[in-house]
């Protein structure tokens, strides 16, 4: 797992690869992640944007932004968790996510949340050596 925290807004996120969704003969890999998101502050926040760097392991970067989360802008008051799971292809057996969530505090500040940077790695199957 991966985790940071940022003006009492902590993010947890945990990676793991799809073998069912991907297919390396044809150049396709799948991850799924799991997001847990923290408020350990004092005062209600809502996740407005998200932005997402995926890196893969040629270079190739690509970045997405968009409103809230897997079709939500969620709320979350002090003490609350809000937790989703969301997915990332890839080209390649390997990359790296990064990115931030632009939040709003009950008084209007907008203000970012980095999420940690995590990495998609594909497992490599086990070797016996004889």
């Amino acid at each position: 797992m991966y985790k940071s925290v940022t003006r009492n807004i902590q993010v947890t996120v945990e990676p793991y690869y799809i073998a069912e969704e991907s297919d390396p003969d044809d150049k396709h890999y799948f991850w799924a992640y799991s997001v847990e998101i923290v408020n350990l502050g004092e005062e209600t926040v809502q996740l407005r944007k998200r932005y997402w760097k995926i890196t893969d392991a040629n270079g190739q970067v690509n970045e997405v932004r968009g409103a809230g989360v897997v079709g939500e802008q969620p709320i979350i008051r002090p003490g609350e968790r809000y937790e989703y799971t969301s997915g990332c292809p890839l080209t390649t057996a390997s990359g790296i996510m990064s990115g931030s969530y632009q939040m709003q505090s009950d008084s209007g500040e907008f203000f970012l949340v980095t999420v940690p940077t995590f990495s998609l790695d594909k497992p490599d199957p086990r070797r016996v050596i004889n």
